[in-house]
């Protein structure tokens, strides 16, 4: 069964320059799907969207948890 998951993510100065969206597509079995950003120097926020295994979906949250990042869900869709 696979999921949609629209996260809302912001970075502080010490996270921004990180690259989180690489390492969320090569170590997590989701489609990465960058809707809105605004990146700068010191701040970033990012509307992304995660399709995948729930499964996938739940370890990459919760790894992006881990990073520094505020993370806040939106919106969830499951499909068969």
């Amino acid at each position: 069964m696979t999921a949609k998951v629209d996260l809302n993510i912001t970075a502080g100065k010490e996270t921004v320059g990180e690259p989180w969206i690489w390492r969320l597509s090569r170590e997590f079995e989701v489609r990465v799907n960058l809707k809105r950003a605004n990146i700068d120097t010191d701040y970033g926020w990012a509307e992304v969207e995660l399709e995948g295994p729930i499964e996938e979906i739940q370890r990459a949250t919760a790894w992006l948890m881990t990073t520094g990042l505020h993370v806040e869900a939106q919106q969830r869709a499951v499909g068969a």
